[in-house]
Parts: structure tokens; sequence; C-alpha cells
């Protein structure tokens, strides 16, 4: 079992420094709620809405930013996952990590890129299986728009993955809901699998988030869900309740 919080956030803009220290904030209130692992959204640490500011906050994996998280992911005892732009040589990735403080923080890059705004601002990366493992349970990451692609989300769960965390910016609007309530729970259920989907709020820039961030678990249901304030969802993560969900539901053995 896992206790699991995310945040659903209203960033700071570009201000790395105040995005920074809300995250830490929301850490430390995961760690007296019992968490073991905090969730954030897609670029929380730089904004999503930040446009080209965003190439210039942009920073190695081994560098400050991702440094800075895994302090507080070994001072509060909580292992955090947060999005924030990759610089590697010439390209610029729209990343998310994984620390938790002491093993070698796992990264991931977006592989689908949305619209005119992110192709403009990242490189994308090939489809890739980014798998870690967290206080014995097998995790993995996509961001955003790659989970609207169910071949992404098959791929991780055909390689083991117990559980899925996707950072988002999914903008207000009809679609968005859509996806947040009907698209992530089939995306649990056809896999059997969870899915915690944790979406920006507010405005940023140009853009209005949907908020509606949700925790899926494998039998379709929602474990929590948000609405369009900033909040912090925490949940127990215990696959064994969703044995018969599994046997009854074999997709993946019978593929």
């Amino acid at each position: 079992m896992i206790r699991l919080s995310a945040l659903q956030m209203q960033t700071a803009g570009a201000d790395t420094a105040a995005n920074l220290a809300r995250i830490e904030a929301a850490a430390h209130e995961a760690a007296q709620a019992g968490a073991a692992l905090l969730v954030t959204p897609e670029l929380g640490i730089t904004s999503y809405g930040g446009g080209e500011k965003i190439r210039a906050l942009a920073e190695p994996a081994d560098g400050a930013v991702v440094a800075r998280m895994s302090d507080i992911a070994r001072s509060t005892g909580v292992a955090v996952v947060a999005g924030f732009a990759e610089k590697d040589e010439d390209a610029v990735y729209n990343s998310a990590v994984y620390t938790d403080g002491s093993g070698k923080p796992s990264v991931y890059r977006k592989s689908h890129l949305y619209g005119d705004y992110e192709r403009g601002l990242f490189t994308p990366e090939k489809p890739s299986t980014c798998l870690f493992s967290h206080r014995g349970m097998t995790l993995g990451m996509l961001i955003c728009y790659d989970v609207e692609f169910p071949e992404n989300v098959r791929r991780l769960a055909q390689a083991g993955a117990e559980m899925i965390l996707v950072p988002t910016a999914t903008p207000m609007g009809a679609s968005g809901t859509f996806i947040a309530e009907k698209m992530i729970p089939v995306r649990a259920f056809e896999n059997q699998i969870f899915i915690a989907y944790v979406n920006n709020i507010g405005r940023d820039g140009d853009f209005d988030y949907a908020g509606s961030s949700v925790i899926a678990a494998p039998d379709g249901t929602a474990l929590a869900t948000a609405g369009l304030s900033e909040q912090l969802l925490t949940v127990d993560i215990e696959p064994d309740l969703y044995a018969l969900s599994r046997s009854e539901n074999t997709y993946l053995r019978d593929l």
C-alpha cells in the first residue's frame, strides 16, 4: 500500500523559486498526512504558460532544480514527481522527475507534444518506458497528452507498471473535462492499473486550466477528484483490493 498525495497547483508563473517553495510546502503537508509520494503538475516548476521564458529556465537533469527536488524529498521523507523543462545540449524537453532523495532520480521526457505552442518550445522524445520502484510498487510516468494515446498506457502496463503518474496541464473546456472524468478512468480500467492525473489550476499566461485532477483505480472508479481550486488530494493505493477486478477483466493476459 502507498499513501499518495496529488497537488492540483496554481503556479506563480515563471517564478521558479515561488513554485519550488509551493511544492516544498505541499511535501510537508503530504508528510503530515502520512503520504510517501507527492505528484505535482506538468511544468509546475517553470509554469506551463511561461512561453519562451521556459526555454531560458531549462536545466539539465543533474542541475539545481532536480537537486532541489531531491533535497525536498530527503528532508520531508516524501518522494516527489515534478514537471520541469530539461535542457540537454541544444534540445529542451518537457520532462518530469521522480526522486525519493536517495537513489538516482528517474526522468521522463514527453513524447507527444500538443499543438503549436508546445512544438515551438520543446523537442519530442521517442516514446519510452520509464519505470521505477517505490515502496514495493512498480510505477511509470507519462505527461499530459501522452496518456490520451492508449498505446502509451498499454506499453507501460505490459512492462509491469501498477500505477502511472501523469503530470498534466489540461486546458479548461469540454474536452479537458471529458479526459479527466471519462478517459482516465477508462485507461485505468482497460489496463487494470492505477492512474494519478494531476493538473494545474487557475490562469497561467494565455491558459486557463480545467483542474479536475483524478486518481483512478483499476476498476474505473475515482478514488479522489479535485474541482476548480488548488487542492491537495491524499489517497491510499491498495492493489490487493482490486484482485477481483483483475481476475474478471483480463485484458493484458488476453491480448
